[in-house]
């Protein structure tokens, strides 16, 4: 008996309210190409070393422009919209059943890093990823294709084969894009992020239906299937990492297999956070990231 089609997933979306927050952000849009594959980039401009600043899994770049404004005294921050987020496109191949997400792999997610560290022409930048891009940023860093000034990584996911499922499941996240597909507002996502700022509650709101929920569902799955241990220890140059005292995905017990995974690396925990480290406890997460900064800025 033949099968009904499956319907189609529905299509990302970035509304006029959301690109209308784009004119409250100190910052230029700027466009790359990685391969066939359009990235955009929120430069926040300066005379500092250039921040390639990494986003987690369902972060657009605009969501950390909190961040990023705040660090403007000390580097140029760029804010990658990573691939299947906010403005950048999706990957062609990222598809379900495709063999472990290669379209949303982490080493595809590096080379977009490393094409827009070459096509903005920034000579040995900072890297900065929170979450899903703190694991990009080490694989990066490990490759050693661009050169780069130092990484710092905040909170990334240590979830691999044999260690466990990735903390928050799969659901809670198509469930959340599901809420902001059909439309939703900064009260229904302090249900689920009830600790931050009402700024980035209402962001969240309006751009998360930008995110592709292929790309949503490859990262997750690569959480569980791609080792963050198998790149770190080859992190080269100075190195920090940042992790929530209350965080459920970096543990206390992970944080010390990373110091000793990679002992050249410093290794910090913020208070009163959990693993939205910047949006739990703003003051204590910048105040973390700019004395890491210091010492590869030097």
């Amino acid at each position: 008996m033949p099968q009904p089609p499956r319907s189609a997933p529905p299509a990302r979306s970035v509304r006029q309210s959301a690109l209308a927050d784009l004119a409250d952000v100190p910052a230029t849009s700027r466009w790359v190409r990685s391969g066939t594959t359009r990235l955009h980039v929120l430069d926040y401009g300066g005379d500092g070393p250039a921040l390639v600043v990494l986003p987690g899994i369902t972060s657009p770049a605009v969501t950390m422009d909190f961040v990023a404004r705040e660090l403007t005294d000390l580097v140029r921050p760029l804010v990658v919209d990573v691939r299947g987020r906010g403005l950048s496109d999706g990957s062609g191949d990222g598809l379900e059943g495709d063999g472990g997400g290669r379209g949303y792999g982490l080493e595809v997610y590096a080379e977009d890093t490393e094409a827009v560290i070459e096509g903005l022409g920034v000579a040995r930048p900072l890297l900065f990823g929170h979450s899903m891009g703190a694991r990009i940023a080490a694989v990066v860093a490990a490759r050693g294709r661009v050169p780069l000034g130092g990484s710092v990584l905040a909170d990334p996911p240590l979830s691999g084969p044999g260690r466990g499922p990735y903390p928050t499941p799969l659901a809670a996240f198509l469930g959340q894009l599901a809420e902001a597909e059909r439309g939703t507002d900064a009260d229904e996502v302090a249900r689920s992020w009830p600790r931050w700022p009402r700024r980035e509650q209402e962001l969240r709101a309006r751009w998360l239906s930008s995110c592709d929920r292929r790309a949503i569902t490859a990262t997750h799955r690569g959480f569980e299937t791609e080792d963050f241990f198998d790149w770190w220890p080859g992190v080269a140059g100075p190195t920090a990492l940042l992790y929530g005292a209350q965080s459920p995905v970096v543990t206390a017990a992970g944080a010390a297999e990373a110091r000793a995974a990679l002992p050249s690396a410093t290794v910090t925990a913020v208070p009163d956070a959990g693993h939205m480290i910047f949006w739990d406890n703003p003051p204590a997460a910048l105040d973390a990231l700019r004395a890491a900064l210091r010492p590869m800025l030097a």
